[in-house]
């Protein structure tokens, strides 16, 4: 399997950086996640808008913080981001500001609660709604650089198949697919995964069904997309869940409160519980993917027996 050409040269400068880079005891130190095994990125992403995808992100890191992981959220719709006023918060500087040079990653992470902090995103600037070569290896140098120690980091990228898409998504270890029950959700959701599959050489991808009316519902969605790829390409899908409809869940948004803070007790936050301890149990990526990735220089940490 072969990654795209620019993808490719990507990850052979970051291992030339990542080998020649002299990194302090502290950095070393915080190779691995708060819970000693290192931290697990996953991408969260969606073939088209308005499937609640930031809503998943946002509940999802609630859920885990319950169970004790440390998250960090990033939020990657680097036009038009709003996890930050889905979560109620008011931040001075955000990733603009970090490309831009006018500050370091550091500089903006935003506590939402102990366990949680979020990365949050510009909106309506233009200029990088496209990162370039420069912008791409500047975000991976800075996350690389966090001595801050996470289990998970969550990234809500933009709905759609552009170029920033791909590429959060591809840096990636883990892609969760977020589909609805409407058909054109379905037919968009295999159009981003036909795309990351031939042109980036992803097989593997978990669906989560989201605003599903129930879980006979969800399984009904997620055997329309897995038999429409399974004709067609050659990847492995595996059905993550499924989050009900719940009317406390729109009444969390319109307060910007996570329906899981809010309403701990519905039935939506009873799904995100069950996700988070799925996630967390299902057997996490142990090699290195061919391409390029988030926090790749703290993988060269780990024991070459845990490597595949």
């Amino acid at each position: 399997m072969s990654s795209v050409r620019g993808t490719g040269d990507q990850a052979d400068t970051l291992r030339q950086m990542a080998r020649s880079a002299k990194r302090p005891a502290s950095a070393t130190a915080g190779s691995a996640g708060a819970g000693g095994q290192g931290i697990r990125v996953l991408s969260v992403t969606s073939g088209k808008g308005g499937v609640g995808k930031s809503n998943v992100v946002a509940n999802l890191a609630m859920a885990l913080a319950q169970q004790g992981k440390k998250v960090l959220i990033v939020d990657a719709d680097l036009g038009v981001g709003n996890l930050d006023v889905l979560l109620g918060l008011s931040p001075q500087y955000n990733l603009n500001n970090v490309l831009a040079g006018e500050c370091s990653l550091i500089d903006i992470i935003v506590e939402v609660s102990p366990n949680i902090k979020l990365i949050p995103a510009g909106s309506g600037v233009q200029e990088y709604t496209s990162l370039g070569q420069h912008e791409k290896l500047k975000l991976l140098d800075e996350l690389d650089m966090l001595e801050e120690t996470f289990d998970v980091m969550i990234i809500d990228t933009e709905a759609g198949i552009s170029d920033n898409v791909t590429y959060f998504t591809v840096a990636a270890q883990e892609i969760i697919v977020v589909v609805s029950p409407e058909p054109t959700s379905i037919t968009d959701a295999y159009a981003l995964i036909k795309l990351l599959a031939t042109r980036y050489s992803e097989y593997h991808f978990k669906v989560l069904v989201n605003m599903a009316r129930d879980s006979e519902d969800a399984l009904e969605v997620f055997r329309k997309l897995a038999n429409v790829a399974g004709r067609f390409l050659d990847i492995s899908l595996d059905y993550l869940g499924c989050v009900v409809r719940d009317e406390r869940l729109v009444e969390a948004v319109k307060k910007q409160k996570a329906v899981f803070e809010l309403f701990p007790e519905s039935d939506a936050a009873g799904c995100f519980s069950v996700l988070a301890k799925r996630i967390m149990e299902n057997n996490r990526p142990t090699r290195l993917k061919g391409n390029i990735q988030f926090f790749f220089r703290r993988y060269l940490d780990v024991p070459a027996g845990e490597q595949s």
